[in-house]
């Protein structure tokens, strides 16, 4: 599987790049198609980040990412 920096997550923020790609323990996941990442934000989360310390203050567990495809693993 293809690997990652965080600054080349930063740039898939869905403002730098069409892409919209957020990390969760270490695996980074395509958001692209998520109408609720659209403008590259989801309440106030923004795209292009690690959210592993985010999630536990979700309403939602990690299975929420279960829906998204790995793209690559963030190192």
């Amino acid at each position: 599987m293809k690997t990652y920096t965080k600054s080349q997550l930063a740039l898939r923020n869905g403002q730098d790049r069409d892409e919209v790609w957020v990390a969760y323990q270490g695996k980074i996941y395509d958001v692209t198609d998520s109408r609720l990442w659209k403008t590259g934000k989801h309440y106030e989360h923004w795209a292009g980040q690690d959210l592993t310390a985010e999630l536990p203050d979700a309403p939602h567990t990690e299975k929420v990412f279960e829906k998204f495809e790995v793209i690559g693993l963030l190192v």
